[in-house]
């Protein structure tokens, strides 16, 4: 009898509206918002008005459910 794995899931499983089922690095965010350099997110996250971020250790990551709610906010935001 062979012991069945269970498959991990995919890198490329996304949430809906197409966000990562992972949590998010700082690059990560660059080439989402398409950003001219990682220091911007960076600077976003000194200034306080960037996504929620969290450190895992010594790395920085975002949540891709902040992401989302921070973007939505920042749209609404701006439309107003």
């Amino acid at each position: 009898m062979t012991a069945t794995r269970t498959e991990e899931p995919n890198a490329l499983s996304t949430l809906r509206g197409g966000l990562p089922d992972h949590y998010l690095t700082p690059e990560d965010l660059t080439v989402l918002f398409r950003l001219p350099s990682v220091e911007t997110v960076y600077a976003w996250r000194k200034k306080r008005i960037g996504p929620p971020a969290m450190r895992i250790g010594k790395y920085l990551r975002y949540d891709p459910s902040a992401v989302r709610a921070w973007a939505e906010s920042r749209t609404e935001t701006d439309a107003a």
